[in-house]
């Protein structure tokens, strides 16, 4: 198994209605700690960066320690661009060793959108590598892109866009936003349900770091086959490295926090791999 593509577990998620876990990963630290969940659970993983996270990394970096990683584990391993900022990141993505991208052109025109997500589905579909795009607007800031408001995905409109684009998951709007909730999160989820009924590639859920379990429960029985989780795992990653530094202030090995901050990590992704029902689903 170890490193694939994300197009086998998405369809093998969306047969059997549950959800793959998708966990965005910062270093090296949070990227063994989600590997180390998945396999303890014997869940199938995908491990996303954005491209801040890239910017800080680089695509070489992240493919070559989830390669590496993914080499020692008996889990299917992906590494996946999340939000994708342009065609030429998605490119420099595949090139470098990416098994999954994400273009995300919701904050464009219905038809530049379409333009730019065919685009990219096309030179991916033509390498072997699935392609996510996003239809609407998720609330909320993830790195450099922000939406001011939430604008929910049109099931017409989200038909037609799969169609016409080839992409092989959707992204789509129903209230959710990036980053921790202010307030209580309202979600649109009939509107997940006409969706699904109309759109028959996996459907993915953005911005669930919040989302109550039921929440993301429920989603998942309406059709959604990827949840996304990252800002619940940098607040798991950090205030584990707080916690280490202010109980002893003699340590300076970079390792005793690291090791402490794994192990938050694993426990928040295995908590939330269990919430999508994907623990057990790699056996």
């Amino acid at each position: 198994m170890s490193y694939v593509t994300s197009a086998e577990m998405l369809k093998k998620a969306q047969e059997g209605h549950y959800a793959v876990g998708a966990f965005n990963a910062e270093n090296m630290e949070m990227i063994k700690a989600i590997i180390a969940a998945a396999e303890e659970l014997k869940a199938p993983v995908m491990i996303q960066t954005t491209p801040g996270s890239i910017k800080y990394v680089s695509l070489e970096t992240f493919v070559g320690m989830v390669k590496a990683e993914a080499e020692k584990a008996s889990v299917p391993v992906c590494l996946h661009l999340d939000h994708g900022s342009s065609f030429e990141l998605a490119m420099r993505a595949i090139h470098a060793g990416y098994s999954s991208v994400m273009i995300d052109g919701s904050k464009l025109p219905f038809e530049e959108n379409i333009e730019l997500s065919k685009r990219v589905a096309d030179v991916a579909a033509s390498l072997g590598i699935p392609c996510e795009a996003e239809l609407g607007k998720v609330g909320g800031k993830e790195d450099d892109l922000e939406a001011e408001a939430d604008t929910n995905t049109n099931p017409a409109e989200a038909k037609e866009f799969v169609e016409r684009t080839g992409i092989t998951s959707l992204a789509a709007a129903i209230g959710t936003a990036h980053g921790f909730y202010v307030g209580t999160p309202v979600l649109d989820k009939e509107r997940l349900s006409e969706i699904r009924e109309v759109v028959d590639i996996p459907l993915v859920l953005h911005g669930a770091s919040g989302l109550t379990d039921q929440d993301v429960k429920d989603c998942v029985a309406r059709g959604i086959c990827k949840v996304n989780f990252a800002t619940e795992l940098r607040a798991a990653y950090t205030k584990a490295v707080r916690e280490t530094l202010a109980a002893d202030e003699k340590i300076y090995d970079p390792k005793v926090f690291g090791k402490a901050a794994i192990q938050a990590v694993k426990e928040q992704v295995m908590y939330r791999m269990k919430v999508c029902g994907c623990d057990g689903k790699a056996e």
